[in-house]
């Protein structure tokens, strides 16, 4: 380090010593005397006697270099001092910004955690939902008939006691339609269209009220093209003179209500819709669901339970290309598959047997369970029901 200079120069702010460039040597004798005559003639110049501060100061400043320049002679490495630094500057931020790192993490570790036991309580409140997505399996077409009983019978509080239908919608919920494209020449609202109407000509025909109690399905009824060969005269002719020839039940859920009526309010649903493109000018709607009829007698509170499933095909034409009425449905083709009902009878209702009734005689076709939607009975088969 240079030593600092006691003299004063006009060029620095009154009161600070100026400093000198390092290197400069003390104040010779001829400049001193230089100094005197200047003094004695009144020079500006003249240089003021050095308090004992400023003669201290210079002293322990000399007394430093020579000690610096004594250990290079010795060849000794004297580290110079180094200027001020923030404290921590190589080792990372101080405990200051540590903590505020500490607190980022805590607050990170906290998030985390608080998701983690969100999903536990959710999987451990339904564990079906872990389950199920792992799986890919329907609960109901799984279930053996052993465990699908339950303990108990059903009762008019709890008419799914026991049933894999338990677990499945309710009612016109279950009936969901697909995303709609164009097909088949018919454009993507044409095809919203049938779908829909589908799906109303469903409810209609298996959850109105009304048609359950063998009155006349008038909605599902006024959705059917009139202009289709025979299908209307066919269905109108069942409903009001059923036989063998004319069954309602191919289309429509009836029950006697003198015989059976509906426990509570909620039948329950399951299957699939699907489309895809007709003749030229059509668009197909497919659909597979069962419904899950609960049933009681008049003034009883014994709970039986009949399972229709019902695989219908619809069709919407364009009346540029078809002689069919815009907006109105064609049936293509339609089939049922019934458990729990009388077998040979062709009044047009279902008739349930209830767990009180005197057993009839076993039929001869295959025990069949109601439930598996897996596989299709044939047409015309009367078989023993696993359960219902």
């Amino acid at each position: 380090m240079g030593e600092w200079n006691t003299t004063v120069s006009t060029d620095a702010p009154q009161g600070e010593p100026a400093r000198r460039p390092d290197g400069e040597g003390s104040v010779s004798d001829e400049q001193w005397a230089q100094f005197i005559r200047q003094a004695e003639g009144g020079g500006a110049d003249a240089p003021k006697e050095p308090s004992a501060r400023a003669r201290m100061v210079t002293a322990r400043l000399r007394a430093l270099d020579e000690a610096a320049a004594g250990g290079r002679r010795r060849g000794r490495k004297n580290k110079p001092a180094e200027p001020w630094q923030p404290d921590g500057w190589r080792t990372g931020p101080g405990p200051g910004a540590r903590n505020g790192r500490s607190r980022k993490r805590r607050r990170l570790a906290a998030v985390l955690g608080f998701v983690v036991v969100v999903g536990i309580f959710v999987v451990t409140m339904r564990p079906s939902l872990l389950t199920g997505r792992l799986s890919g399996a329907d609960p109901s077409e799984t279930i053996s008939p052993a465990t699908a009983t339950g303990p108990g019978r059903p009762t008019r509080e709890q008419p799914f006691r026991g049933s894999p239908a338990l677990h499945w919608a309710d009612g016109a919920e279950g009936i969901e339609i697909p995303q709609a494209e164009a097909v088949g020449g018919m454009s993507k609202d044409e095809v919203v269209h049938a779908l829909r109407a589908t799906r109303q000509l469903l409810v209609a025909a298996n959850l109105d009220p009304g048609t359950l109690r063998g009155e006349k399905p008038v909605e599902a009824l006024e959705l059917l093209d009139p202009l289709q060969e025979g299908e209307r005269e066919r269905l109108e002719r069942a409903l009001a003179r059923p036989d063998a020839d004319h069954d309602p039940l191919t289309l429509f859920s009836r029950f006697d209500p003198g015989e059976a009526q509906l426990a509570g309010g909620v039948v329950k649903t399951r299957g699939q819709m699907t489309f895809e493109a007709g003749a030229a000018g059509s668009v197909e709607v497919h659909a597979d669901y069962t419904f899950v009829y609960p049933l009681v007698k008049p003034g009883g509170d014994e709970v039986a339970r009949t399972i229709v499933r019902r695989r219908l095909t619809t069709a919407l034409h364009d009346p540029e290309r078809f002689v069919a009425t815009r907006g109105k449905l064609s049936v293509v083709s339609s089939q049922q598959n019934v458990g729990n009902t009388a077998c040979g009878t062709d009044d047009g209702f279902l008739h349930p047997a209830f767990p009180g009734d005197s057993p009839e005689p076993d039929p001869a076709g295959p025990d069949v369970d109601p439930y598996d939607r897996s596989e299709w009975q044939p047409d015309g088969s009367c078989g023993t029901v696993t359960r219902t």
